[in-house]
């Protein structure tokens, strides 16, 4: 009888602790969308600091337009001037992104991955334009100040 109350509490102990650690990836998923999100809302705002603050120092960046990808220290802010200059180039204004539901969010330590089905409209020369279908993928690394993107990547699907 002594054996199996013992049996019983372990089990209780072990279905305890596996359910903090539920709560504890939950956390962690919802913690690792709002870095994603605060990127997009960054951006969508034109708020380019706020936008990098969501991102490690040395980041990786594979996006539409070239120079098509960027690398190393201050890679977020080095995207952001270079899409800044290709809209202006093309007449590209009140860029929007918007993020549907994650496909995928994969926590494991201080590493996450996301996959998130998103859209991104804009005006080109005054004309409504929508790129709907895209994919915005990201990594991210947990450090002293949170959780930030380490690399991204934008995939485009199609324009209307």
């Amino acid at each position: 009888m002594q054996k199996m109350l013992i049996a019983f509490a372990l089990m209780a102990l072990a279905a305890g602790a596996g359910f903090g650690q539920d709560k504890t990836a939950a956390a962690d998923k919802t913690a690792v969308m709002k870095t994603v999100q605060q990127f997009t809302d960054a951006f969508n705002k034109g708020d380019g600091k706020t936008a990098a603050a969501a991102c490690a120092d040395q980041t990786s960046i594979i996006d539409e337009f070239p120079p098509y990808e960027w690398h190393g220290a201050g890679g977020c802010a080095k995207w952001m001037n270079d899409f800044d200059a290709d809209s202006k180039k093309d007449g590209i204004t009140d860029g929007s992104v918007k993020l549907g539901p994650a496909r995928h969010v994969e926590v494991t330590g201080d590493r996450a991955y996301v996959v998130v089905p998103a859209e991104y409209s804009f005006k080109q020369k005054g004309n409504a334009i929508k790129e709907s279908g895209s994919t915005l993928t990201v990594a991210l690394k947990k450090g002293a100040n949170g959780w930030r993107m380490t690399a991204w990547t934008w995939t485009k699907n199609e324009v209307k």
